[in-house]
């Protein structure tokens, strides 16, 4: 039950990490000490680290569920073997 809340913790990460992304490209535009070019330039590094990173987080994601998933499929088996073993004991 404590996982419950796993899926939507990382989605709240990668909320508040794009709109850290664009509050911190909004302030580098306005206070930018470099030229045109420079600044372009560093916004289109910083927009393909930010792209690399929510990558990162949704492979990350991913195998969570996926864990998850395994998880719940074991647990189902285990219920279903149990529940045959108990019929089978009561039949017999």
């Amino acid at each position: 039950m404590a996982d419950e809340g796993a899926g939507s913790g990382a989605g709240n990460v990668l909320l508040a990490f794009l709109v850290g992304a664009l509050s911190g490209a909004a302030v580098a535009l306005l206070y930018a000490p470099r030229s045109g070019r420079e600044t372009r330039e560093y916004l289109g590094e910083k927009a393909r680290e930010g792209r690399a990173r929510a990558a990162d987080a949704a492979a990350k994601s991913r195998d969570v569920l996926n864990q998850g998933r395994e998880t719940i499929t074991t647990a189902i088996d285990r219920g279903r073997e149990a529940y045959q073993q108990a019929r089978t004991r009561e039949n017999a």
